[in-house]
């Protein structure tokens, strides 16, 4: 029998809340929109399960990456995975650095859960939440060893621009947070975006592109080649790669 839930009961007692940061939150124009749609019953599951050991509301607390990971092995921030099978399949190729994945997606979230469970995968952690409380407010100077964006969302309306992620006062606070040598990795098939991008990070002083040539990078091997992403190439859409590295701190 399906349950009913009353009024401001939870969706998951055990799992990601609604409102993590709740009076963290600020009037300000947001990268992104929460989606709530359906729910699988695996999914679900794995919320219920897992969320207590793997999962970390965004709530504006300081986090311990190490005691959030267990270890005190690289971490590489992900904003925005999807359905988390690209996330997934990193985290097994590369079991030597752990994977901090933030969206608000909770099928994605349910889901990248699942294939972490179902594949022994340890070094994958999903944050639920906004990434700018997380980086504001909860990770400490040099706390991370890379930054990955692959497909945001590209706001294509003009008068939605501002609304995109990568904007300089996004890479002003990241650069706080990653380690010098970091790599800031982002992927878009949405070339207007993709040349906003390149623009935004080359201007910044803080962060210089691996291409010597400063253009666009080839997709990398560690990046892997999504169904979403392939069926894009197959209609003719060009996706377009960036690594720009976190330049040493000036009094180093």
């Amino acid at each position: 029998m399906r349950h009913s839930r009353a009024k401001g009961e939870p969706r998951f007692p055990d799992g990601p809340k609604a409102d993590p940061a709740g009076s963290h939150f600020e009037r300000r124009i947001r990268s992104f929109q929460p989606r709530r749609s359906r729910v699988t019953a695996g999914q679900a599951d794995a919320l219920q399960r897992l969320w207590s050991r793997w999962g970390l509301d965004i709530d504006g607390h300081h986090v311990d990456l190490a005691e959030l990971f267990g270890n005190d092995r690289p971490v590489v921030l992900e904003i925005g995975f999807g359905m988390g099978e690209a996330t997934a399949q990193m985290a097994a190729a590369d079991p030597g650095t752990n994977i901090l994945a933030v969206d608000v997606h909770t099928p994605g979230q349910g889901n990248l859960l699942n294939l972490a469970d179902h594949n022994g995968l340890t070094n994958v952690r999903v944050a639920n939440g906004d990434a700018i409380i997380l980086l504001r407010e909860m990770l400490t100077a040099d706390a991370l060893d890379g930054l990955r964006v692959y497909f945001p969302d590209p706001w294509p309306k003009k008068r939605h621009h501002k609304r995109r992620l990568i904007q300089p006062e996004f890479l002003d606070l990241a650069a706080t947070r990653l380690r010098p040598g970091a790599i800031v990795h982002c992927a878009t098939d949405w070339e207007p975006y993709a040349e906003q991008m390149l623009e935004v990070l080359t201007a910044h002083p803080l962060f210089e592109n691996t291409r010597a040539d400063g253009g666009f990078a080839p997709r990398p091997g560690f990046r892997p080649l999504t169904r979403f992403e392939g069926q894009g190439l197959d209609k003719g859409h060009v996706v377009n790669d960036l690594l720009f590295r976190r330049v040493p701190h000036e009094d180093r």
